[in-house]
């Protein structure tokens, strides 16, 4: 074994010394199948070309969790538990269990304590197509998106509830935690204008906290950020660039004591992101976090932001718009996208899923499948760790907001030209992509929505019929879940639209098809 391997790692196989992110991921989504799907279960755990085929077996996890609660429930802990198993952690060239690595001996980490410079009164306005829109031109706009089966009425609510309450945007009695802090698509400029007690785990890295300094600085909250040397409270802020922060894989222990030791009520924002098989384990490294603060500290809230692009159990009224619009498409996109279904073999403009399912509870479920093959099994299974964090987490009693955020062209999306471009063509089929400060205020926003309003989803006291509607509550997914097309069937035309649309002028071309 190298002696580079530190931190956080996949199972490192003993034939080839290197680790296995296709193994570690087919071996988990097999084990949550297990108790409930074990046919599926074996074919996943066997699958060859999980790259291309991992679409089959996530539909799955969320097919048998519509069933009922129990098997939603099973799936989630199975997974969490098959995951923790999975991974080791790497120090000093020792290999250790996650579940040994708390108790590792630690240098504990010190604390530099930094006040922005601004008393502005705390408020909250969307930066939307260079305006900023407030009340009642944002309640405008807030219908039209509901109109247009952008967001659900759900988020739609919630966003109408954060205009009628702006003291809900005082948080000077909230400690919040971000984790990957500088995240272009996290919170931290909407917190460093309301007061937040921001706690902001990043990189040691000096560009990372250039932009977090500068943003605390720039408005009234007030930053607890970590450092592994004891730092004076005087230290100048180039040097705090440069020394303030801690790695997420390799620190794991250190920051879960740290955190512990708040006197503070927390709450804990997964939105770290790294690329490839990184994501994966800092999804586990932000879950085994979680996990041991919430243990230590019960009043722990937990934050997820999930992508639009996964598979989601869905309420029957959203199959049924996804039908009709199928069925009410103009006579040349139906003519277009028949012949070229045709000639695909039905591999293309295949129509969105219209079945539904009848759970224990006498609902019935449709399913929105939009995942996208080309971001990887890696990011699905991330993402995937979360959403079964959220629901074991609140089941426990414990409050927890994860919401469905719109496609966002964030750097880490739109240096991958396919994702790029088809997120430029995606008004094609009435998809709203939306610029990473549009997000940033939505999200924030329904985050403070989730903490403040009891009868929020997020708050456990509310009842579900079923545990996975904690997800399906409060999504905007641009307009995905309500597209005539099995997503990834239709991304394809969606980027050619787009990279065509930098060169030539498509509108007209685009409200002919719409006719």
């Amino acid at each position: 074994m190298s002696s580079s391997i530190e931190g956080l790692q996949f199972p490192i196989s003993s034939a080839t010394q290197k680790p296995s992110s296709s193994k570690t991921g087919r071996e988990i989504i097999a084990e949550a199948l297990a108790s409930v799907d074990h046919q599926s279960s074996v074919r996943a755990k066997q699958e060859k070309n999980w790259r291309k085929k991992y679409p089959e077996y996530f539909k799955a996890l969320v097919e048998q969790g519509i069933q009922s609660p129990e098997a939603a429930l099973s799936i989630a802990a199975n997974g969490l538990n098959k995951a923790k198993h999975s991974f080791n952690f790497y120090r000093d060239q020792e290999k250790i269990s996650l579940d040994e690595m708390m108790n590792l001996p630690i240098q504990p980490l010190h604390t530099i304590k930094l006040k922005g410079e601004s008393n502005a009164v705390p408020e909250w306005y969307v930066p939307y197509h260079g305006q900023k829109l407030q009340g009642d031109a944002l309640l405008q706009q807030i219908q039209k998106w509901q109109d247009a089966g952008v967001v659900e009425p759900s988020h739609a609510d919630a966003l109408r509830e954060a205009v009628a309450h702006p003291e809900w945007f005082d948080l000077s009695d909230r400690t919040m935690v971000l984790f990957g802090a500088a995240s272009e698509a996290g919170p931290l400029t909407w917190l460093a204008k309301w007061k937040a007690n921001i706690v902001a785990i990043d990189l040691n890295n000096e560009r990372v906290w250039d932009r977090i300094l500068n943003t605390i600085q720039e408005g009234n909250a007030t930053l607890y950020a970590p450092s592994l040397e004891a730092l004076s409270a005087d230290t100048p802020i180039q040097e705090l660039k440069q020394k303030l922060g801690a790695n997420l894989l390799t620190h794991i222990p250190e920051v879960a004591q740290w955190l512990a030791q708040s006197e503070h009520q927390l709450d804990l924002a997964a939105i770290a992101y790294l690329d490839g098989e990184k994501h994966v384990r800092v999804a586990m490294a932000m879950d085994s976090i979680m996990d041991y603060v919430s243990q230590q500290k019960a009043d722990t809230s937990l934050m997820f932001m999930c992508t639009p692009t996964d598979v989601y159990a869905v309420p029957e009224e959203i199959v049924n718009a996804a039908q009709d619009k199928y069925q009410a498409r103009g006579k040349v996109q139906k003519l277009l996208t028949q012949s070229v279904a045709k000639i695909s073999a039905q591999h293309f403009f295949k129509q969105n899923n219209n079945q539904t399912t009848l759970a224990e509870n006498g609902k019935s479920y449709g399913i929105a499948d939009c995942l996208v093959v080309e971001q990887g099994p890696n990011y699905a299974l991330a993402k995937r760790i979360q959403q079964w964090r959220a629901t074991v987490a609140r089941h426990q009693g414990q409050r927890v907001s994860i919401n469905i955020a719109p496609s966002t062209t964030t750097r880490s999306v739109t240096k991958n030209p396919l994702l790029k471009a088809a997120f430029n063509g995606a008004k094609l089929f009435d998809v709203e992509s939306f610029n990473p400060e549009t997000t940033n205020a939505l999200m924030a926003a329904l985050w403070i929505h989730d903490l403040r309003n009891p009868s929020s989803v997020a708050n456990p006291e509310t009842p579900l019929d079923h545990p996975l509607e904690l997800i399906m509550s409060g999504a905007n997914h641009g307009g995905l879940w309500r597209v005539a097309y099995l997503a990834r069937t239709a991304l394809p035309f969606a980027a050619l639209y787009g990279f065509a649309n930098d060169k030539l002028p498509l509108d007209k071309m685009l409200g002919k098809l719409k006719k």
